[in-house]
């Protein structure tokens, strides 16, 4: 992955956020999030940047588990036509799926979005 790549991310993530600032990115210490490009994009739409720690894959465990869980209940059980076709699939994983009405045993079983509303009501 690219530091272009990672900001294109970021910006993708937060298309939908009005206001970014208080957000945190967890990332590792891989080159594109460490780099110039990716801190600058951060710095300038006031998120904050949290590191793992090198060799300390449980600073980041929220992050593998949700991998985890994409792998068994998305892209081990499908073939994908090409990558246009894993984006599209993947995003309706996320977005009419997993943050909509898959509950969440760290919630307490609840739904992201309605904890999201809570939060933010």
């Amino acid at each position: 992955m690219t530091a272009e790549l990672a900001v294109k991310a970021v910006r993708n993530a937060c298309m939908n956020v009005s206001d970014t600032e208080g957000i945190i990115i967890q990332s590792d210490l891989g080159t594109q999030y460490t780099s110039e490009l990716f801190e600058q994009y951060l710095t300038n739409h006031k998120i904050r940047h949290s590191f793992s720690r090198k060799g300390c894959p449980y600073d980041n465990a929220c992050i593998e588990s949700f991998h985890s869980l994409l792998k068994k209940e998305e892209v081990y059980c499908k073939t994908y036509k090409d990558s246009k076709d894993a984006y599209q699939s993947i995003f309706e994983y996320i977005e009419s799926w997993y943050n909509h009405r898959r509950k969440h045993s760290s919630l307490g079983y609840q739904i992201p979005d309605e904890v999201h509303a809570g939060s933010v009501a």
